[in-house]
């Protein structure tokens, strides 16, 4: 990247400036008024759904333009039908509790001190992410809802979209109590405005990029504001010797078929050595009918001529399409090893029927979530029954798995005494 000008930088600061401003007004705001702003901008994005539309219609005849993918086209793509999801979503966050202030752990000291430890918000979030322009109003709400600010900065394919996106949120916020800097596009397409986020600390309190693995080694590697990793998944399902194998089959093929292009889903298969002569001819063929590729090593070969062999690549793989990679192992230890060495630190699941199989994968397994018996798709903040996510961490400070509302938050310590003085 070259070095930022003036004139961009100054465009930044004052949105970052004014970003900072408005998180001293928005961090003690009641829940009332927060979730008043959210049904007002929920109800503004309903209102102006033909607004939104006509903007994408911009974004989506240059994408076309540009010759990518109808897939890719499709996640950019917004119709009246889905803005009328995205309000909905952002009622959802109105519903669900707010962290700010509560009691995270609280006692007494013999000394007649009270200490409290209260979720507070992060203050000023910056969200880096690609293509989908709901996640321009998802991120926006529970930004709002646990108090913070958010500076949005979404791809260029996305931009008409996501400008009117946030000037009607903005229209929405005026007259509810909330200011309308609580939520703003960071100005600028090019990668000098990504740049200017990224380098932004004092201004900017965390960075949250959504987005592929180059999004996302990219703002860890040049970032020096604070960064929480999310949504890389290279997940594995291990299938055990012990494995009820209807049970094993249904799982591999939700787990990587039920929707292969996210995070969540499963990347490579694993089986045990002792079960792989009765499990593999049936999973290569399931596979097979559901139109995926399977990159095998030499043992899984074996069983079919349409396997192709795995490289090293396969194994570090995140597809994101109808391929998997799939090994044979000799035992569960080895099962983890590859899955410690190869393993992104998302999602892993183990299919078994042994209590003590399932409890020494899961104390030996070094991921956001670790699966026994279920699907690796059920990562994930809804299907864990906390409502809607920011993304899902695969780091290990503050905040791991998915993220909802509370990792949003960060805590402070209230003392309160009647004059005490320390001796």
């Amino acid at each position: 990247m070259s070095e930022p000008s003036n004139e961009e930088r100054e465009a930044f600061l004052r949105v970052a400036e004014s970003g900072r401003a408005a998180s001293a007004e928005l961090a003690p705001l009641p829940r009332a008024v927060k979730d008043a702003a959210l049904h007002a901008v929920a109800d503004a994005l309903t209102a102006r759904a033909e607004e939104i539309v006509k903007a994408n219609a911009a974004d989506v005849a240059r994408a076309r333009e540009a010759g990518t993918s109808e897939a890719m086209v499709d996640r950019l793509a917004l119709s009246r039908e889905r803005v009328g999801a995205i309000a909905a979503a952002v009622r959802q966050v109105a519903a669900l509790p707010d962290p700010v202030g509560e009691t995270v752990r609280g006692y007494v000291l013999p000394n007649g001190l009270s200490v409290q430890q209260v979720r507070v918000p992060l203050g000023v979030v910056g969200i880096i992410y690609e293509g989908r322009p709901n996640v321009t109003v998802d991120a926006a709400a529970l930004c709002l809802k646990s108090g913070n600010v958010a500076l949005l900065r979404g791809s260029s394919s996305a931009f008409a979209s996501n400008t009117a996106l946030v000037a009607i949120m903005r229209d929405a916020l005026a007259g509810t109590g909330v200011p309308e800097d609580a939520v703003q596009l960071v100005p600028g397409t090019s990668r000098e405005s990504v740049k200017h986020l990224m380098r932004a600390r004092g201004l900017v309190d965390v960075l949250i990029p959504r987005g592929g693995a180059s999004l996302i080694d990219s703002v860890v590697r040049e970032s020096t504001v604070p960064v929480i990793e999310t949504g890389v998944g290279n997940c594995s399902v291990y299938v055990d010797e012990h494995a009820d194998l209807d049970m094993a089959l249904s799982i591999l093929v939700n787990a990587k078929t039920q929707r292969p292009s996210v995070c969540n889903a499963a990347e490579t298969v694993l089986v045990h050595a002792n079960v792989a002569d009765r499990f593999l001819p049936r999973a290569l063929a399931a596979l097979r009918e559901k139109g995926v590729t399977v990159h095998g090593d030499a043992l899984v070969r074996a069983y079919s001529p349409d396997v192709v062999a795995a490289t090293e690549d396969d194994w570090y793989a995140e597809y994101l399409s109808l391929d998997i990679a799939a090994r044979v192992v000799p035992s569960l230890d080895e099962a983890v090893a590859h899955i410690r060495r190869f393993g992104s630190g998302h999602t892993e699941a183990i299919v078994t029927g042994s209590q003590s199989a399932a409890r020494r994968f899961v104390a030996l397994v070094d991921s956001a979530a670790v699966m026994v018996n279920a699907s690796t798709r059920f990562t994930d903040g809804e299907e864990f029954g906390f409502g809607a996510e920011i993304g899902i961490s695969t780091q290990k400070l503050h905040a791991r798995g998915p993220m909802g509302l509370p990792e949003l938050t960060s805590t402070k310590y209230v003392v309160t005494g009647e004059g005490h003085t320390r001796g």
